[in-house]
Formats: C-alpha cells, sequence, structure tokens
C-alpha cells in the first residue's frame, strides 16, 4: 500500500479529537482522525459544559448547533444528611458570551461535532482504525495502524496529538508517566430515560449513609451516581433491581415509570501526565491529564487543551511559526488543568463523607457560610472556580514582575457589539479565526511599525478599532477606521474592561487570552516582544 502521508493526525474520535479536527479543518491543514470504535456510544457521559467550553465550539462555528440540545443555566445544589440545601451554585454572569452551566448529552454534540467535519475537505475521519505502533524521529512522526478490516499500514504526519483517553496507547509508547492517585472509593453511574421527577437541578445530596448525586438532562433523561462502601459487591450493585431499590428511596413508586439505560461501576482518578508534549507528539484532554466528576470540569478542561493546541500548531505546519511555540502547550495548560483537579478532589471529598461527625461539622460550616454575603456570593456565582492565567508563555507582561491580578495572561472577554451595518454580534465573530489587535477608540492599525504590520498581517490577524455606542453621526454613520474594523461598545462592558486595563490596545491570541495590554506608543514594543516568542 506504501507510506500515507498528511500534516497531522489526531488519535482518539471522541469530543476533543474530533473539536480538536473541527480546527484543523477552519485553519486548512491536512488531517487524519484515527478511531477505533465504529459508532457514537448511544448514551449520555460528560454531562456539564461551562461558558469557556462554549466558547471554543463557538470558535469553529458549532456553538449555536449545539446549544440546541442543552438546557441553559441549570443551578447545582448541595443537600445534606437532613435533605436540606445547604449550598447553590447559580451563576447568572455570562462573562465569555455564553452562560457557565450547560446541561448536555455528550451523544448528541459529538453528532454534531462530526457533523461539523463534513465542511472540510482536508479532514479525514477513519472509524474502526487502530493505531498500533508510534515512532518519531527529528522530521516526522511514523503510525502503524490497521483499518477496520484488519490491513495494516503505515501513516506518516508532521505532528500527532493523542486524544485516546486516560488509557492512552500514545501515552504509554511514548513513555511519559501519569501520576496521581486512584481513589478508594468506586460510584455506579446510571442513566435513566422517561424522568417525570420535578427537580430542574444538578444535585450532589451529602448523605453519609450514603452520598448520591442526581442531575437532570435534556429529553427527559436523568443521571444517578450512587457511592459504593467497601466490601459491597459492585456486580450486584450493578444490578437494575438494586438499582431500582437506591432509586425508589428517594423518589417512591416514580422509579417503576423510569427506564434505566445504563449502569456502569466507575473507578475515579487524578492524574497528570509528565509532560503534554514530546517532540511532534502532543497529548489532549484525558490521556494528558484526568479530573473526578465533581466540578464538572473533565470534558471542559479537555477543550481548553483543544484551543491551545489548534492554533499553534495550525501556525507551525503553516510555515507561520516556530516549532517552538509547541512547549508552550505544556507551560500555559498545566497549571490550570491541575488546579481544576485539585478542586474536583475537594469536593469530592466533602460530598463524599460517611462520618456523620464529620458531615454534622461539615453541614455546620456551609449553614454559616450562607450568613455572609461574600462567602454566599462566591458559591452562587461559581467563583471558586480557578481561573486559567497565563503567566509564561505566549504572553508579553510589562515589566518584569506579574501580578496575580494581572489581566494579561487571562481570558478577554466577549460581550456583544454593533457593527457597520448595526448588527448585535459576539464579539469573537468580529476577532476573526487568529489574532486580533483591539484598540479602544483608537485604530492599532496606524500605530504600527512597516516590519510589525507585515508580520502580523502574514498571521491574518485582525484589526478592531472599538468605539462608543451611538458615537458616530447617526445609526447609519458610524465611525469608520482605515485598514481596522470597526464596531460600536453597545453595553459599555469593552469601556469597563479597557478602564479597568488602563490602557487603550489589547492584543488577542486566537484562543481569547490576552496576550499583551499596552498604549498605542509603546504597541510596537509588545508587537516586537511577541514577534519573538513565536518566530
Amino acid at each position: 500500500m506504501g507510506v500515507q502521508k498528511t500534516q497531522v493526525v489526531i488519535v482518539g474520535g471522541g469530543p476533543n479529537g474530533i473539536a480538536l479536527a473541527n480546527y484543523m479543518g477552519l485553519y486548512g491543514i491536512d488531517t487524519v482522525v484515527l478511531e477505533s470504535s465504529e459508532e457514537i456510544l448511544p448514551f449520555p457521559r460528560a454531562v456539564g459544559m461551562d461558558d469557556e467550553a462554549m466558547r471554543v465550539l463557538q470558535g469553529v462555528g458549532l456553538a449555536d448547533i449545539a446549544i440546541k440540545d442543552m438546557i441553559r443555566n441549570v443551578p447545582l445544589r448541595y443537600y445534606n444528611a437532613r435533605g436540606v440545601c445547604f449550598a447553590e451554585v447559580k451563576p447568572s454572569t455570562a462573562q465569555y458570551g455564553w452562560p457557565m452551566r450547560n446541561i448536555f448529552m455528550q451523544q448528541l454534540t459529538e453528532v454534531t461535532l462530526r457533523d461539523g467535519l463534513k465542511r472540510f475537505g482536508c479532514v479525514d475521519l477513519r472509524l474502526g482504525q487502530t493505531m498500533n505502533s508510534i515512532v518519531q524521529d527529528a522530521d516526522k512522526v511514523t503510525l502503524n495502524v490497521s483499518d477496520h478490516e484488519g490491513v495494516e499500514y503505515a501513516l506518516e504526519a508532521d505532528y500527532v496529538i493523542g486524544a485516546d483517553g486516560a488509557r492512552s496507547e500514545i501515552r504509554k509508547q511514548m513513555d511519559i508517566g501519569y501520576t496521581g492517585m486512584t481513589h478508594p472509593a468506586k460510584w455506579v453511574v446510571v442513566d435513566a430515560a422517561n424522568d417525570k421527577l420535578e427537580a430542574p437541578y444538578t444535585a450532589l445530596h451529602a448523605d453519609p449513609e450514603r452520598p448520591f448525586v442526581c442531575i437532570y438532562l435534556p429529553y427527559q433523561y436523568r443521571r444517578w451516581e450512587f457511592m459504593l462502601h467497601p466490601g459491597e459487591d459492585e456486580e450486584k450493585m450493578c444490578e437494575e433491581s438494586t438499582i431500582r431499590g437506591l432509586i425508589r428511596n428517594h423518589i417512591g413508586d416514580a422509579v417503576d415509570e423510569l427506564d434505566i439505560v445504563r449502569i456502569r461501576a466507575y473507578t475515579h482518578n487524578s492524574r497528570v501526565a509528565s509532560t503534554f508534549v514530546k517532540g511532534r507528539v502532543l497529548l489532549c484532554g484525558d490521556a494528558a491529564h484526568i479530573t473526578p466528576p465533581w466540578a464538572g470540569q473533565g470534558l471542559n478542561s479537555g477543550l481548553r487543551d483543544v484551543v491551545n493546541i489548534g492554533w499553534k500548531v495550525a501556525a507551525v505546519v503553516k510555515g507561520l511559526a516556530d516549532p517552538a511555540i509547541l512547549q508552550t502547550y505544556d507551560t500555559e495548560r498545566r497549571g490550570h488543568a491541575t488546579d481544576l483537579i485539585a478542586l474536583a478532589d475537594n469536593m469530592g471529598a466533602v460530598l463524599g463523607m460517611t462520618n456523620p461527625i464529620l458531615a454534622g461539622i461539615r453541614d455546620w460550616i456551609f449553614k454559616a457560610t450562607d450568613s455572609v454575603d461574600s462567602l454566599r456570593e462566591h458559591l452562587v456565582e461559581f467563583k471558586f472556580k480557578p481561573k486559567a492565567h497565563i503567566t509564561k508563555g505566549i504572553v508579553y507582561h510589562e515589566g518584569e514582575e506579574v501580578y496575580p491580578d494581572s489581566m494579561v495572561g487571562q481570558l478577554f472577554i466577549q460581550p456583544d457589539v454593533e457593527d457597520a451595518e448595526g448588527r448585535r454580534r459576539k464579539f469573537d465573530e468580529v476577532l476573526g479565526d487568529w489574532f486580533s489587535i483591539v484598540g479602544f477608540k483608537t485604530n492599532p492599525a496606524e500605530h504600527m511599525s512597516e516590519e510589525n504590520k507585515a508580520f502580523w498581517d502574514k498571521l491574518q490577524t485582525r484589526y478592531v478599532q472599538v468605539n462608543r455606542s451611538r458615537s458616530g453621526k447617526s445609526h447609519d454613520q458610524r465611525l469608520q477606521a482605515s485598514g481596522a474594523v470597526s464596531v460600536e461598545d453597545v453595553d459599555n462592558l469593552l469601556a469597563d474592561w479597557f478602564g479597568k486595563a488602563r490602557d487603550k490596545i489589547v492584543i488577542v491570541r486566537p484562543d481569547r487570552f490576552v496576550a499583551a495590554i499596552t498604549s498605542a506608543s509603546r504597541l510596537n514594543e509588545a508587537l516586537d516582544a511577541l514577534r519573538s516568542k513565536l518566530s
């Protein structure tokens, strides 16, 4: 058959791998996706998607489609042993353009992601195909692959991304460590259809007799999760009669109307790979880091990996950036992924207490917390979730010291704006697919040196001038900016952001992180610094 060649191979056709394939398609990169399964598993797995992950889907034009199958703004409630709600997470803000808590069913979103690939002739999804081995040298990566009929062939690529899950064969064959812990308690996860229970929220029941979780899903589905005690027979606990008995304890005879779709016992792990990048091979999602489910951040963390990897690999393959930038994927993602694992571990410890005395102390602490306004707000607005903050990598911090509250290295906000035709649009649609340089009441393109203009033009950088709402002569005669896109700040949110930044120009990366904040007079200094990191 000979050796087949492509630019990028993605091993693993789950949501992370297919989302990344959509980004490769967006950037015009020849890509092969290898997925051993012939079909999408027909039941829910991941069930929570946050605002940052929705923004990743927006980047490849699929968020508006995917959210049609989601329930937005679903509250998260914590209940004590007496069944009393002692804490609630109910965020109402949409700082990044999407609701912060969206409940979905993974199999439906996977269909949307795979349908998205049909737009791109450069992406080849190969189902029923398995990677057998992988080797790399200085110039390429070579994989031995078995197709759906068991016929082996060689596949060469410039770069390979392992999105093949916690048991990643890519990670094992590349001899990359995967350290952490396996949690002692197993949980039985149950998906049920034909649900009529009037409980439109995610409920974590911290009942010391048997902690359990009850999650409201779309289309009359509901998930139940029950903690197994030491010594319990896993096989017996996974029998449908046992499961119905456990659910009956909470909803009575309504359990008889449920259709049990799936029962499976899970062991929870908290692990991180020793490196996310080894030569021309990168790890993504669970292959790089795995988190227990309690913070709902497993898939969300993977999608953050996707958007970090996507533009960097594309820029390198296209010859627009030095291959060394791929190492910044590890530098930029490791800390936040690890922080989210720690959050999930702590939440799991709070939920899984089986000692009645300790559980009582916990409930008392949360009751006291509820009486303090600032702490209540901290819970309600989900502010306890660590934010990603890039301090080292493809960012430019003016001065030597990086302050914890620096807006550089954080996600840029996504308010609505009005374009030159008066259409209300999400700001990312204006920023484009690559870098963008945004000036508040100033045209950044007018302050760039010829050398910088040539470099950033080659990167297909979008130049944007943000004007105050209704600052032109009329609704139809808006302010224009030569060589830049001009928009109006209809909700005054960008004005607030730039006011806090205390500068007029922001450089935004393709993954929507703030690469630098500067002024017109210092713009070229910031661009020079970022250019040196890219080339």
